[in-house]
């Protein structure tokens, strides 16, 4: 397996797609995840076919699409919400669409909201799933998805093997707990959000290179870990310190050498 460097569009939200694809060829990474909110709208269409052939044109992968099936309480998620994303998805020439288990229900929540989210969770893999692309979800605070104990609770509950999860580092752990918790869903593993931030999480952006005791090991163990990705794993630059591209180019030079160190010869 490798591993290569990448970027969440959503990073540079402020910026037009096109910026983001010249920024993102200049700092050297080599794929794309398109968010839905502002880059890559659902709905589908020859704009975002076109984008996409303007991102593969840079030479960067469209890595997967950042939808937020999932993320609202119930009813936002209709058929014709579904399909519209899945359509963006297609048109953008996306193999992976991220999903996410709803907000606001967390690890703590009573069994009927765990079975109502596992169901919800289950019917959106099916529905990506049965368009040819590999769903994912979204590893994050504030859902069932918070740890990784709760991340493999449900995709137990879903009990789908083909549906993956992203992950990402809790900035309140430790290093080595935060190595643990990737370690633990490593299995179903998609992709990485790399970012290094202080205990007070996103209001506390610091430059990447001050992770190097999480990230070196932690892109070590996602280089080796899990099954095969299509299109081969990433680790996806995300809420860079300031909102800022050379903060960014810097932060990818890092990434660049932890993963050329992984294996010479890579980078």
């Amino acid at each position: 397996m490798t591993i290569a460097a990448g970027l969440c569009s959503i990073t540079f939200r402020t910026l037009s797609p096109d910026a983001v694809i010249d920024l993102a060829s200049r700092a050297g990474v080599q794929g794309l995840e398109g968010g839905a909110d502002v880059h890559a709208p659902t709905g589908g269409g020859s704009a975002l076919n076109e984008l996409g052939g303007r991102t593969r044109d840079a030479g960067l992968a469209v890595v997967s699409y950042g939808s937020y099936l999932g993320m609202a309480p119930p009813g936002h998620d209709d058929e014709g919400a579904v399909d519209a994303a899945l359509d963006s998805a297609e048109a953008l020439g996306a193999p992976m669409v991220r999903i996410w288990a709803e907000l606001g229900v967390t690890p703590a929540a009573p069994p009927d909201e765990w079975r109502r989210v596992a169901d919800r969770t289950r019917a959106l893999a099916q529905s990506i799933l049965a368009r040819g692309l590999v769903p994912t979800l979204e590893f994050h605070p504030g859902t069932l998805t918070e740890t990784a104990h709760s991340t493999i609770e449900l995709l137990g509950a879903v009990g789908n093997p083909e549906l993956r999860t992203h992950w990402q580092p809790d900035p309140s752990l430790t290093a080595d707990a935060a190595l643990d918790e990737l370690a633990a869903v490593a299995p179903q593993l998609a992709h990485l959000h790399v970012f290094t931030w202080g205990p007070d999480g996103i209001d506390d952006r610091r430059p990447l290179a001050e992770g190097e005791t999480l990230w070196a090991r932690a892109l070590a163990l996602a280089d080796l870990e899990g099954d095969p990705v299509p299109g081969g794993r990433y680790a996806l630059c995300e809420y860079v310190r300031g909102d800022d591209p050379e903060q960014f180019v810097a932060d990818v030079r890092v990434l660049r050498d932890w993963i050329h160190d992984i294996e010479p010869g890579r980078k």
